[in-house]
């Protein structure tokens, strides 16, 4: 077992590196065809310019070629992955002020830090499914099969939040082990003797604790339950209004002046839990960070090992674009993110439960998708990476149709999304929307917008004469 340590050294290269990429990037898309794709919807001009910037009407067109879409997509998902590094490292710049001096102010400022963390890596999502870094780089550099990943461990999900902290007694949902044979004696947190020490290397040995799955002790959501804590409502029996609110851990759970730690409001316990509380918090970033380090190098043009075949992989590649579009689309967005939580009614099972931030989720991975359809992506800092798109790939190919059918589609599901977005911005997040009574068709839309999306994206892999997987195998709901 490795022990993670993140140091200025690391930080440095990292910025280094960082700088690097702007330049690539921006020589890439210069090198890219950038063409004008016409208006918005289905019934969008074909938008191929030609070389007098017309669309064509000189007789001589400036054809993107399927290596311009490949790597334009690869120099994106570059982009994104080092805007996901960068905010991890913010995120543990502001749970370090928060330990050091646990105020409301510095725990709000950690979670909006959190927050802000979600909003890149939510639109890297769709880069899985395709035995690339996130899904099949191993702890050992070499790259293994899809599953054999960080992804997990980055980002899995249902939490058992049980087996990191003191949970209620009774929740919505399940809060432990799906095998009651595989819990913990206590908690991480609160067990001394079987956990003296709370440091990466202990925490990344409980993750899957007992071959459990459930068993999650890192990544994103590891830091969400220990920065908001459960999210308790009146309806705990499955009856009744939730509220609009997320978890309640209140700030006492990291204090640091004699006798004033607690393990949830009013409930006094040693001060030692609320240090190795932060201490768990600490190291729990320190893993995500160590964890998107390889990915986001893997991906860096000209050096990245995986950029570097990626984008001379040609048709697969191709395929591999598409596959990950289809397969985040139905099986994992659709399916087990929105139709279980929708199906089961239950807290527990909704992706950002903690922080009731599971309408960005939703939001940001379709946008992931989009983004890789017409090949642009908005950077944390403002900058826009664009080049050479899906789009134009299937207008130079002689399927305009399709080609304006699908980017129509893929707003569709946008506007979708930004309804189940405005509405929890405005009170009614996503675990009431999914209550029997109350909004649910606001959720069914985004569940039929991204079917039919994906109806599309199997037209244009049959467009385009690529070969890829099942879209539909990550799921086992009947959507």
């Amino acid at each position: 077992m490795i022990i993670i340590l993140i140091n200025l050294a690391m930080e440095i290269k990292m910025n280094l590196n960082l700088k690097k990429v702007s330049v690539a990037l921006l020589v890439a898309c210069s090198l890219t065809a950038c063409v004008d794709d016409g208006d918005d919807g289905q019934t969008g001009a074909a938008g191929i310019a030609g070389v007098d910037g017309t669309n064509g009407t000189d007789g001589v067109s400036t054809f993107v070629t399927r290596d311009d879409v490949i790597t334009t997509n690869a120099n994106i998902a570059y982009a994104a992955y080092s805007d996901s590094l960068i905010s991890a490292y913010e995120l543990k710049s502001a749970i370090t002020t928060f330990i050091a001096t646990p105020t409301a102010s510095n725990m709000q400022a950690a979670k909006q830090a959190w927050l802000a963390a979600r909003e890149p890596y939510g639109q890297t999502e769709v880069y899985r499914f395709r035995v690339g870094p996130i899904d099949a780089l191993k702890d050992d550099g070499t790259v293994g099969e899809e599953g054999d990943g960080p992804e997990g461990k980055i980002n899995a999900w249902p939490l058992g939040e049980a087996i990191i902290d003191y949970v209620a007694v009774e929740v919505d949902g399940d809060s432990g082990p799906e095998t009651p044979a595989n819990a913990l004696t206590d908690n991480v947190i609160a067990n001394t003797s079987a956990y003296p020490t709370i440091d990466a290397a202990s925490i990344a040995g409980a993750f899957e604790f007992g071959e459990d799955e459930r068993n999650v002790t890192t990544g994103y959501h590891a830091v969400e339950f220990l920065l908001w804590g459960q999210d308790l409502n009146e309806d705990l029996a499955g009856a009744g209004t939730r509220d609009n609110s997320g978890g309640q851990r209140p700030v006492s759970d990291y204090a640091n002046t004699v006798g004033d730690c607690t393990s949830g409001t009013g409930n006094i316990v040693t001060d030692n839990i609320c240090v190795r509380r932060g201490q768990y918090l600490s190291a729990v970033a320190d893993l995500l960070i160590a964890d998107l380090t390889p990915i986001a190098e893997a991906w860096e043009p000209a050096t990245g090992s995986h950029y570097n075949n990626f984008v001379a992989g040609g048709d697969v590649s191709l395929a591999k674009i598409l596959e990950g579009m289809g397969r985040l689309s139905f099986g994992e967005l659709a399916g087990e993110r929105i139709n279980i939580a929708l199906t089961t009614d239950s807290q527990e099972d909704e992706h950002s439960c903690f922080s009731d931030n599971t309408h960005r989720d939703i939001f940001l991975n379709a946008k992931g998708v989009q983004n890789s359809f017409n090949a642009q992506y908005t950077r944390i800092d403002g900058e826009v990476i664009t080049g050479a798109s899906i789009y134009d790939l299937l207008v130079v190919e002689g399927s305009h149709e399709l080609a304006n059918t699908l980017r129509a589609s893929l707003e569709a599901t946008m506007s979708a999304a930004a309804v189940i977005d405005t509405k929890a911005k405005t009170g009614t997040p996503f675990d009431v929307l999914i209550q029997e009574g109350i909004e649910q068709e606001n959720v069914v839309a985004v569940i039929n917008a991204l079917v039919q999306q994906t109806d599309e994206i199997e037209q244009a892999i049959d467009a385009l004469g690529v070969t890829a997987g099942d879209l539909r195998q990550d799921t086992g709901e009947d959507i």
